[in-house]
């Protein structure tokens, strides 16, 4: 898989969220891969039945490769409370519901860290964690991880990015995820740390590292 990706080729992305859509084509775009969804493909979503974000990553990814022909790569991501445990983690998405309502859902996180006491923003610590899995038509696999850390606020703030966004405040910053622009805020995602990481693997030896 170390050099699966060359300049002019197509990759699917494994997802039917349009906000995370968008993240990969910045992501990829100075690397001359053309993006495909899995969406606009006709590739379902998949059921999320693994236990953990690497296995989530892994069943959605080899699902579109296996249905397209072409490499894919998926992400799964959430957010992890440290008061909460860890939680929603894998479930992010599902605390918000078949309708995808992150406002509900954040509306959940602030209920459950309001029973806790958690009020300060060191009691409100959080980080989003991303694993990446980039899946050949052959079976192939690999797994590319990041995370970002910061702390919650509420009443949530700003109306860019998508999900738990806007009221998420990385470290070294003072706005939420939802009030920064999206250039800066697709540089300190842990989807942009996934990324780099998968970059430095497949584009080691090639322009596309630096280009």
């Amino acid at each position: 898989m170390a050099h699966l990706l060359q300049r002019g080729d197509s990759l699917v992305i494994a997802t039917h969220n349009r906000g995370k859509l968008f993240e990969f084509e910045q992501l990829f775009a100075p690397h001359g891969i053309s993006i495909r969804s899995a969406a606009d493909l006709g590739v379902p979503e998949p059921d999320e039945t693994g236990e953990s974000f690497h296995e989530n990553a892994q069943l959605k990814a080899m699902v579109s490769a296996f249905a397209t022909g072409m490499p894919a790569l998926a992400d799964d991501s959430g957010l992890e409370v440290e008061a909460l445990g860890g939680a929603p983690g894998i479930y992010s998405a599902r605390w918000a519901g078949e309708t995808r309502d992150f406002s509900a859902a954040m509306a959940r996180v602030e209920r459950e860290l309001a029973e806790k006491g958690a009020t300060s923003p060191e009691q409100r610590r959080a980080n989003f964690a991303c694993v990446l899995c980039l899946a050949s038509p052959e079976g192939e696999v690999s797994f590319y991880e990041g995370k970002v850390f910061g702390h919650l606020v509420w009443p949530p703030r700003g109306t860019h990015g998508f999900g738990y966004d806007p009221m998420f405040v990385p470290e070294g910053y003072d706005v939420t995820f939802g009030e920064m622009e999206p250039a800066l805020k697709h540089t300190l995602t842990h989807r942009a740390k996934a990324f780099a990481a998968l970059r430095e693997a497949l584009f080691a030896d090639d322009d596309l590292k630096t280009a």
